[in-house]
Parts: structure tokens; sequence; C-alpha cells
């Protein structure tokens, strides 16, 4: 680690903490449009990681997070190396609670972009320059999609063995295998040689404790297991203790006709093959349509739209090998999150 390091032209020293403002865009009254990063650097050499969230707009709860992470002054202090956290990565779409951009592009699809593309494009090209390129680790925090609802999870390239370790040591039960999206920013940060996280958990324009628990005790739990931190935290024990269950596969289960969604099982679930999940039926209640499971697994997502059209997707579905042990610490992870 560089004794000098710079983000967007500002120079943050070994044993400095600050804040910046990377320069993006304007908006149509001439105000400007900026992406709000904090550096904290420690007095030791260490790793250099960024913790991102709000790359979709509507996707807050990752924001709450770092805001709870960043009042760790204490846990901070002990910090070896740099952490680099971006609170509200598309601040475009935040500021109007919705997902995209004014150009209507989805910027996890964007990456890395390009300097004299797109609005979206340049964001991208931005994030990726300043921030990605500097780093040898990433988290990157988002929710389900609006009106989808997401139990805590992580989704990762586990072929590479320390990503692998580093999607243990996050400490949420369930990990997803999952392929790498084109211009997503995994993909383009896995391209740079980053080692990059991705977590999921909860929905769009909503805080939800547990999950904002369950994704601030693993960054710590990863910030330790990567030797960014010289004293081990006391949350770190409790996530130490949890079993973590690796998907086998994952599939969503989608509504056979329109109309009125009467759910019976909900997120963290296990089901059986061909289990009853949901009930469609007309306004009148006459016609019935029963949603079934494909295969038995966990319940990892679910809309929470009560009104559907055929092909909707209704249920996310991971498999497992071990499912009687992963529906137990699912519920155990739960009911240990209540108690914090």
């Amino acid at each position: 680690m560089s004794k000098a390091f710079n983000i967007d032209g500002v120079v943050i020293k070994k044993g400095e903490r600050k804040r910046l403002e990377i320069n993006v865009s304007k908006l149509f009254d001439h105000t400007d449009m900026s992406i709000p990063v904090e550096v904290i650097r420690g007095d030791v050499d260490g790793p250099t990681m960024f913790i991102s969230a709000a790359i979709h707009g509507d996707e807050i709860n990752g924001v709450e997070v770092i805001r709870r992470l960043l009042a760790r002054k204490k846990l901070l202090s002990n910090l070896k190396g740099t952490l680099i956290v971006v609170p509200i990565v598309n601040m475009f779409g935040f500021n109007r609670n919705v997902r995209y951009l004014p150009d209507r592009r989805d910027l996890n699809r964007t990456f890395p972009g390009s300097k004299n593309g797109s609005l979206t494009a340049q964001i991208a090209h931005k994030f990726m320059t300043e921030i990605v390129n500097k780093c040898q680790y990433g988290i990157d925090l988002h929710t389900g999609s609006v009106h989808r609802y997401n139990l805590s999870q992580i989704r990762a390239f586990i072929d590479n063995e320390e990503i692998k370790e580093m999607a243990y040591s996050f400490g949420v039960p369930v990990i997803l295998n999952a392929n790498i999206r084109d211009g997503s920013l995994r993909q383009a940060a896995t391209e740079k040689g980053v080692k990059i996280l991705l977590f999921e958990g909860g929905e769009a324009l909503r805080y939800n404790e547990n999950i904002i628990k369950s994704a601030e005790n693993g960054i710590v739990a990863v910030m330790y297991k990567i030797g960014m931190l010289s004293v081990k935290p006391k949350s770190i024990s409790k996530v130490a203790k949890k079993e973590v269950f690796l998907a086998s596969a994952s599939h969503w289960v989608r509504a056979p006709h329109s109309g009125s969604l009467h759910i019976r099982k909900n997120v963290g679930n296990k089901v059986k093959k061909n289990e009853i999940l949901a009930i469609v039926s007309d306004p009148f209640g006459i016609e019935k349509h029963y949603v079934r499971a494909k295969k038995t697994g966990i319940i990892i997502g679910i809309t929470m739209l009560p009104l559907v059209n055929n092909g909707d997707a209704l249920f996310h579905v991971a498999t497992f090998e071990n499912i009687k042990e992963v529906a137990s610490e699912v519920e155990r992870y739960n009911e240990g999150l209540d108690e914090n």
C-alpha cells in the first residue's frame, strides 16, 4: 500500500479518514451530482477493500448498513490497510426512489462502462477507475428488486478459493455459486482481479432490521478474515458459529395463471417437490390454480405483490444436498439476529 492514496484528485494519507465527492454530472438546473465516498486508511499497511450500495437506486438497505459500519469508530480505529465505502453509487436513482438512471439503463449491466458513452456508462467507468481498480477486495450490497424480498444470501464466484473463503466467513446461511452476468460490477471487478462478494437481502425501498444486522456482521467478519482488523470483534464469534451451505442450484417458480396470489410458504421455508406454495384465484374465488414446487429446496426469494400475471416469477428456490440441515440453520440464523 503506497504512502499516498488518491481518489479523483483527493489524497488520503496513512491514518487519515476523509469524505469526498466524485463528480459525475449535473441536473437540468445545473445542480452538481456526485458519488459520495468515505476513505479510511489505517496506520499499518494492509488490504484495500471497497463496500458499495445503491447501485440500483431503490435498494436502500445497504445505505443503512454502511451508515452503521461507519459509526463503529472503535472498530475502524484498528484498521489495517484502506477501506473505501460508497453508500450511494446511483445517486440519480436514489434521489428519485427508482432502480435505474435517467437514461433508463441499469447501472449493474453497464460495467466497466465508457468514458464517452451514455450517462450510465460514464458513471460505471468513473466508479471502476476511481474505486474498483484501486482495490484487491470488494463487497457489493443489494436487495431484491421492486416488490421482491430476498433471504440474506451471498452470490459469488466460488471456483476462486479466496472468494470462497470470504463467502463462507460472511456467515449468512446460503451461498449461491452464481454465474457472472454480462455488464455487472461483479464481472468487471473479477476481470480486474478483484475478489468480490455480492450480498442480497431484503426488499427495495425498505429497511429490514434483520437483513441490516446480517450484512453489517458479515462485512466485519470478512474484514477480519482478510486481515483488515487487528482486534477480533465480538460479533465475529457469533458469525463463526453459524453453519453455511452452498446451494447446488436455484430456480424460479412462476405463476401458472393470472389472478390473486394467496401464499402458503414464505422466505426461509423448506419446500418439498410438488408441495403447494400458493394458490392463484380469480376475484370470485371460483377458479383456483395451485403453485407447486418443482424440486425440494429452500425459498430464498419471493414476490411481495398479491396480484400476478401468468408467468410472473413468484418463488426463488435454492436446492441443496442436505436440505434438512439448511432449513434448521436458516431458522436458527433468523432467531439469532432477533436476539441481537
